[in-house]
């Protein structure tokens, strides 16, 4: 099975940066056979052209709206219903977007989860708050549970 690994988001706006924060995590381990982690950042047309190379299993990571408590990591299945058109900026990242687009690319989405974690502050800005650094090993968990079939 190939499975992509995308962390996404942006590191210049606090807790935006969950996304390759966790997925610099990752890399820094061995991952199964098949498995590949990369920190997309806020690069969704990088993004959109690797997915056509034809992955079993789409994981994104990446913050999610505050709507929660800080910190918290959920864990969604996306799928086509879920996605609209989107406005599409080439130069950045709106992950509906983004995945939308990758039919009209040619491709197909594959099974797709997000693994993200609720904010505390997207204010300009380095670093994450204390709350969502603390959710990072139980987004690690919930990825490796995804890219070797436990869920």
């Amino acid at each position: 099975m190939n499975v992509l690994v995308a962390g996404i988001g942006n590191m210049f706006l606090g807790d935006d940066g969950f996304g390759p924060e966790v997925v610099r995590t990752l890399a820094a381990e061995p991952q199964p056979d098949g498995v590949r982690v990369v920190d997309y950042g806020i690069r969704g047309m990088h993004l959109a052209y690797d997915l056509l190379d034809g992955y079993d299993l789409l994981v994104l990571v990446d913050a999610l709206p505050a709507n929660g408590r800080p910190g918290e990591v959920v864990v969604l299945e996306v799928g086509p219903d879920d996605l609209g058109d989107g406005d599409y900026d080439p130069h950045g990242m709106n992950p509906v977007a983004v995945l939308g687009g990758v039919s009209r690319l040619g491709g197909t989405l594959p099974r797709t989860y997000v693994v993200g974690c609720r904010t505390a502050s997207v204010a300009d800005g380095i670093g994450l708050t204390p709350q969502v650094a603390a959710a990072i090993p139980d987004a690690v968990n919930a990825v490796r549970e995804l890219t070797t079939g436990r869920v």
